[in-house]
């Protein structure tokens, strides 16, 4: 199969190149799945999870790429809950070869199934930014109608999702990003929006709930603007800053099908909609992953036309 592999971490996606590479088997309760589309998130070049295994042995080379939708083709010894031929959709273990291939096996738990009317570029642009968010604002931010919200990065491919779920759930949002970010922000339903370029952070006043994924200064800053029993939810590593009467919570996305089932039914009914920036073939992945132009949102790499 072809497959894009990365073999030295200090080359960055610039490193990355198309390959032949074997098709992986099934093991006990996985399966394979031909991947249609995969995500990618540039970030995955720096964690330790894309070099070494579970053990911390050196894995290189090795497949980059955790999103996928596709269709199921073999399974492995005790698989249930999932069919040869079926359309799904999810996120893949971070220490295994992913999804930026013709193929990839993966843990059956890790995927739902995807609806017919919903097209796989958009299925694989939803496991971590929608999971992210849902996570983020419902299970660490605990989030409730009535409270407000801080989204830094409010046009990428997180940040989108967050604002709209957190609009969903009755939350007043206040987006940040770079000047040039406004337009694309408040179409996504921030309510206001701050030019982290040219206007000052604290002017914001008190928020219930930050959602961080800059962290640095802006992380540390943003420790300030959380009320009394507020949280700051970060997804860029431990907090610098902690709330003076807050929580602070840093985590890492897991796989849920029963969240990946609700989001996706979100999208099929209008509530949700992806925000998808470039769109390339596994051919030119490599090219895309490597842009001479700033875009915001999911990048995304169609393996199958």
């Amino acid at each position: 199969m072809k497959a894009i592999v990365v073999t030295d971490q200090a080359t960055g996606t610039a490193g990355m190149t198309l390959v032949e590479r074997p098709e992986p088997q099934a093991a006990i309760n996985d399966v394979v799945v031909q991947v249609h589309a995969s995500g990618f998130v540039p970030t995955e070049l720096t964690w330790p999870s894309t070099w070494t295994d579970r053990v911390d042995r050196e894995r290189t080379p090795s497949i980059p790429g955790h999103e996928l939708a596709g269709v199921v083709t073999a399974l492995g010894y005790g698989t249930t809950g999932l069919s040869v031929g079926q359309r799904v959709f999810g996120l893949t273990d971070w220490t295994r070869d992913g999804t930026l291939a013709e193929y990839v096996a993966v843990e059956a738990r890790n995927l739902a199934p995807l609806p017919g009317d919903v097209d796989f570029t958009v299925g694989a642009s939803l496991p971590i930014s929608g999971l992210t968010a849902w996570q983020g604002l419902f299970e660490h931010g605990r989030l409730q109608a009535g409270k407000s919200v801080l989204v830094h990065g409010a046009a990428g491919a997180v940040g989108s999702m967050v604002t709209q779920l957190a609009r969903q759930a009755g939350a007043y949002v206040i987006g940040t990003g770079r000047a040039a970010d406004r337009k694309k922000a408040l179409d996504f339903d921030t309510q206001e929006f701050v030019d982290l370029e040219n206007d000052v952070l604290e002017d914001v006043g008190g928020v219930d709930l930050v959602f961080d994924v800059i962290g640095g200064d802006i992380g540390k800053r943003s420790a300030g603007l959380v009320r009394a029993g507020g949280t700051l939810v970060s997804i860029v590593g431990p907090a610098e800053a902690r709330p003076a009467d807050g929580l602070a919570i840093d985590f890492v996305v897991e796989s849920d099908r029963a969240q990946l089932s609700e989001i996706v039914q979100r999208v099929r009914d209008g509530r949700l909609r992806t925000n998808i920036g470039n769109v390339s073939t596994l051919d030119d992945a490599v090219a895309a992953f490597n842009p001479t132009e700033r875009r915001t949102g999911k990048t995304i790499i169609r393996v199958r036309p």
